[in-house]
């Protein structure tokens, strides 16, 4: 199992200076993009909300027409439902915070496609709230790296991170190991020839058998 230290140490080498890859100028708009990363990848979200952001403010998405949201973010997948979700939320930030995402996460949770993850992203990186956000990247390098079971489910393995983890390298942690997952360890042919975590992953063993 790797070290908690090492890989920090590591990870730290190759992504110094790590940070969230969806595009956003304010706070309901990151929460918009996580929305809408569900099941996509950040460089489709980007395409799209580049051409929402510039339709719709949150004001005006609160009184769009369904049809045109689902037009726009159909690149996203799972459009109806998506677009419903965009619209309720604008909705509901407009009516109940006058327009700003809240530091409560009984509140966000409590919208429509906002659950743990979500909640984390936006909560990390717009309040500085520590926390480890649990995607398929993050499961499946924690799995590999034998720092959960293969068969812990997303919230079980957040709380195993957090506990071998320090909570002041939460978020940063999160977004390093979106990145080396997204990038390096692979679902499909990753590059485990040139991997630092090699002698420590359980892919690699498998393979090297």
């Amino acid at each position: 199992m790797m070290k908690s230290e090492l890989l920090i140490n590591i990870l730290n080498t190759l992504y110094p200076d790590a940070r969230c890859e969806l595009l956003y100028t304010c706070d309901y708009e990151l929460l918009i993009a996580t929305v809408l990363s569900a099941q996509c990848t950040d460089k489709r979200v980007n395409d799209v909300t580049k051409e929402l952001f510039k339709k719709y403010n949150l004001k005006t998405l609160a009184q769009a027409n369904l049809k045109d949201i689902e037009s726009i973010i159909r690149p996203c997948g799972s459009f109806t439902k998506k677009a419903y979700y965009l619209k309720t939320i604008a909705q509901r930030l407009i009516q109940d915070y006058n327009g700003v995402v809240p530091n409560n996460r009984e509140y966000l949770e409590s919208l429509p496609g906002i659950g743990r993850k979500t909640c984390n992203v936006v909560l990390s990186n717009i309040y500085d709230i520590p926390a480890i956000a649990v995607d398929t990247h993050v499961a499946r390098v924690s799995k590999r790296l034998g720092l959960v079971r293969e068969s812990d489910e997303v919230r079980k393995i957040e709380e195993k991170l957090m506990k071998k983890f320090p909570k002041k390298s939460w978020s940063r942690l999160h977004h390093q190991l979106v990145l080396f997952g997204r990038y390096n360890c692979k679902a499909i042919n990753p590059y485990c020839n040139s991997c630092p975590f090699k002698n420590d992953c359980k892919h690699f063993k498998k393979l090297s058998e």
